[in-house]
């Protein structure tokens, strides 16, 4: 009779606590959402109250545990599965009766199955439990738990049950300490995940393909499990991607999991996990910048929207010039609009693009522009393209834009068809970036600078002219000229050549540029040659009759130190 007294009032226990540990605080009332709430309204709803109880900025008693709250909930109705669950049986799990009250409990008491034939099971209804554990009750507790090998529906048998949720084991007395699970206590003061789930998971090999160097912006959150917040900081994460969707990726690197890939990046997690974006703001590499600002929506959006790719260069239309028979190694684009700034829209393709395009943008005031009309485009925004080989393509004039993501996409595309037919318009483009005898004469501009007289080119060339007839003149010897090849006397044993580029300079449209160069800008000249080397910020200049066997001994005695050069007044700009 003891016996069967001390086994029941054991059972009643183990039912209450089992009862109790599965109990779930209504998630719905933890976040004040209504039930049939979206997806977005629970994040916001969530992402409102973690900011408000989260334990590094709310010090109050008790901010904590309702910060660990709030985490589970969003857990629980963030998660289609979990969701689903409770609504019908109450619990996130799927066992129905753990939490009385809601649907599923068999008409608002606990009712538990917990086996077939022969398997461990018990019952009871509402009016039994003060009925439970004694003798001679009208109607007493029973239960069959079918033998000791038997298993029940939760996975465990009798030994099991005490051990588990009555800390050690069943030899050491009725009832023994209870502790509860360790990693379930972890997990409810947490709130924390294995993985945050809709981050795609980057390890060093995903990291090497698909967001090194490949041009798109990532926003990187690294973790361990066992840390406190990871669901608030992906919460905030993903509705900044979500409002920059197209521009943005976002993704989790467990550095539990990935301890020396972590290291390796230097971007461990310390006692809160961090935020980093993959970005491309210092240079044409991409770099890991830490955000360390407060984790609010907002901030995060802005500082992602600085850090978007700067690929395009922005020009000044009052002195563009469509250079139309200029030869580019890349071909180039240029957009036309009203912004101020460069558009969010087109900072992200010169990011994905960068490698297959020279970027420009431009602010214009309507269609009347002149420039508008140079260049043949009616509607704005406008895309404008050229060609490798020079030839213009209004590409695209009046772009709508519904939203960021399919903007991305359609732009996107137009790209890739331009680029398809840069390649088919030359076929032996390559040979000719190499080779000047294939080149064409351009015209100096702010578009071709960087490409013909910037920092990677050891020595520019330039004709300039004052006069049409000086234009065809220099021109003509420069043609002749830039077809030979020309050595370093000291390097001509091993066949080294100097890279050379060779442009064209408007004096009447560029006073200034010669100005970089000489004061009174070689004014009295008609036509003068300059031989520019970019990296030393120096200069040699030739004027007066030039003729094509003075510009080969010049340009000889330039690549052979033999001639003195002098200093830049200052850089030279082309507008």
């Amino acid at each position: 009779m003891n016996r069967h007294f001390t086994l029941s009032i054991t059972v009643v226990l183990f039912l209450v606590l089992l009862t109790g540990d599965a109990k779930t605080i209504d998630p719905y009332k933890v976040l004040g959402v209504e039930r049939n709430a979206s997806q977005r309204e629970i994040q916001k709803a969530f992402h409102k109250l973690s900011l408000q109880y989260h334990p590094d900025k709310n010090k109050n008693k008790g901010a904590q545990e309702k910060f660990a709250e709030i985490n589970n909930a969003y857990e629980i109705l963030s998660d289609e599965e979990k969701r689903k669950n409770y609504d019908l049986y109450g619990d996130e799990k799927g066992n129905p009766g753990f939490d009385a009250g809601h649907p599923g409990d068999q008409g608002g008491y606990t009712y538990f199955t917990t086996g077939g034939q022969g398997q461990n099971r018990f019952k009871f209804r509402p009016d039994e439990w003060s009925n439970m554990g004694g003798q001679g009750g009208s109607q007493s507790f029973s239960f069959s738990f079918g033998g000791p090998s038997a298993q029940n529906s939760f996975g465990f048998g009798l030994n099991d049950i005490f051990s588990n949720f009555f800390g050690g084991d069943t030899g050491g007395g009725p009832f023994g300490s209870f502790s509860g699970s360790a990693r379930s206590q972890s997990s409810f003061q947490s709130g924390s995940r294995s993985s945050p789930k809709n981050m795609k998971p980057v390890n060093s090999k995903v990291f090497k393909k698909e967001i090194a160097d490949q041009g798109m912006t990532w926003l990187l959150l690294s973790y361990t499990p066992s840390l406190r917040g990871s669901n608030y900081h992906e919460s905030v994460m993903q509705e900044v991607a979500d409002s920059l969707q197209g521009a943005l990726k976002v993704g989790s690197i467990n550095c539990e999991a990935e301890k020396s890939f972590c290291t390796e990046l230097g971007i461990h997690p310390r006692r809160v996990p961090r935020v980093f974006l993959y970005s491309y703001k210092a240079g044409d590499k991409g770099s890991l910048v830490e955000y360390t600002d407060d984790l609010v929506a907002r901030n995060l959006k802005t500082f992602c929207q600085d850090h978007l790719p700067r690929f395009s260069r922005r020009i000044d239309v009052k002195y563009f010039q469509s250079s139309s028979g200029s030869r580019e190694q890349l071909p180039k684009v240029l957009l036309l609009s009203t912004k101020k700034d460069t558009p969010v829209i087109w900072r992200v393709l010169s990011g994905l693009y960068h490698k297959r395009f020279i970027f420009n943008d431009a602010e214009v005031h309507g269609v009347t522009d002149p420039i508008v009309k140079t260049v043949g485009v009616d509607a704005l925004p406008a895309i404008v393209g050229w060609l490798s080989n020079g030839e213009k393509y209004v590409l695209k004039a009046g772009i709508s834009v519904k939203d960021l993501q399919s903007a991305i996409h359609d732009l996107s595309s137009l790209l890739e068809d331009f680029d398809k037919q840069n390649k088919k318009a030359a076929p032996n483009q390559a040979r000719e970036q190499d080779d000047p005898v294939e080149k064409q004469l351009p015209l100096l501009t702010g578009l071709n600078f960087d490409a013909l007289c910037g920092e990677k080119i050891p020595v520019c060339i330039i004709g300039a002219f004052r006069s049409s007839k000086a234009r065809e003149k220099i021109k003509s010897i420069l043609s002749t000229v830039s077809q030979k090849s020309f050595t370093r006397q000291r390097n001509a044993a091993s066949g080294s050549r100097d890279s050379i580029s060779y442009a064209l300079l408007d004096a009447n449209r560029q006073p200034a540029f010669l100005n970089a160069f000489e004061k009174s800008g070689f004014k009295s000249s008609d036509k003068l040659l300059l031989a520019y080397k970019p990296r030393k910020g120096k200069f040699a200049a030739l004027a007066g009759d030039i003729s094509v066997e003075q510009v080969e001994r010049f340009i000889s005695s330039v690549l052979n130190g033999d001639v003195q050069f002098t200093k830049l007044r200052q850089k030279p700009l082309v507008k």
